[in-house]
């Protein structure tokens, strides 16, 4: 991988890891795009330790006090039932889901699933999802995140599973379980970035022995691109919360259905192949 190449890719990746558009879609698309190695399933997990730590800054207060308040809870009895204890048993059942289906299907996943007929598919298909969620709170705004439920949250956690398919959106996938449940948009949006962040940290540090080794670009490339994608990232994610309170789900929507069918164009022009790039 060049030096460009991390450049683009860590501004691809802090630019849509937050908006429901899929990053690992769209990294995956851009490099065939430009004729570059897929940077495969290694390096999205990677850099996506830059965008996370931009969650941990962002939500610095909520995740000290929830942090805080579970651990007091595992030893003081009277404590369990502070909202913030509660939410962080929330967090951990949901992200079971994933971590589980992540390790059984590691390999369809670093490989057969970036297809790029896939991608376009699952593009398009959770477009759709998210659009007819986001119908659900045109007329009624929604529970608040203090509302969420156990039941709930591993309903959060396995949307949150599919976006090991690269273009559900990882972000994309929980926001429309949780409109789906009923919660409103802020507060869906809000668990959904929580949610990730054992996930996400899990994933990246595991991934991070891969790079350098065999397909996987190597530690300078990943190193700028990680770095580029937090700086962007934490400008995505305080613009994403504002722009939800007052704008529906519909822009990303649009573009979704756009980009895949976009790409199903190059794919039957020729113009791409399914698995142009590789894994590189």
């Amino acid at each position: 991988m060049s030096w460009l190449e991390a450049v683009v890719l860590g501004l691809i990746q802090g630019l849509t890891e937050f908006l429901p558009v899929s990053s690992s879609a769209h990294l995956r698309v851009f490099s065939a795009l430009f004729g570059w190695n897929d940077p495969g399933a290694a390096f999205t997990a990677v850099t996506q330790l830059g965008t996370e730590t931009a969650v941990l800054i962002y939500f610095r207060k909520d995740i000290v006090s929830i942090v805080r308040a579970w651990v007091r809870a595992l030893f003081w009895k009277d404590q369990r039932g502070d909202p913030n204890a509660r939410m962080g048993w929330y967090i951990i059942a949901g992200s079971l889901p994933i971590c589980v289906l992540g390790l059984a299907f590691q390999h369809q996943i670093e490989t057969t699933l970036r297809d790029l007929r896939i991608v376009a598919t699952t593009l398009i298909v959770f477009g759709v999802i998210l659009a007819l969620a986001d119908r659900t709170r045109l007329h009624n705004p929604g529970k608040p995140i203090s509302d969420l439920t156990l039941p709930h949250a591993v309903g959060f956690g396995l949307a949150q599973s599919l976006a090991l398919i690269p273009g559900v959106s990882r972000s994309g996938g929980t926001i429309s379980a949780g409109l789906f449940l009923g919660y409103s948009r802020e507060a869906a949006a809000r668990f959904s970035f929580l949610l990730a962040i054992p996930a996400v940290l899990a994933s990246g540090v595991l991934e991070l022995f891969d790079i350098g080794e065999g397909p996987a670009p190597s530690w300078g490339p990943t190193i700028v691109a990680t770095v580029i994608a937090f700086v962007v990232g934490y400008a995505a994610v305080a613009w994403f919360l504002k722009f939800i309170t007052t704008h529906t789900f519909m822009p990303f929507v649009v573009y979704r259905i756009a980009l895949g069918l976009f790409i199903f164009v190059l794919l039957a022009l020729g113009v791409l192949a399914p698995g142009a790039g590789g894994v590189g």
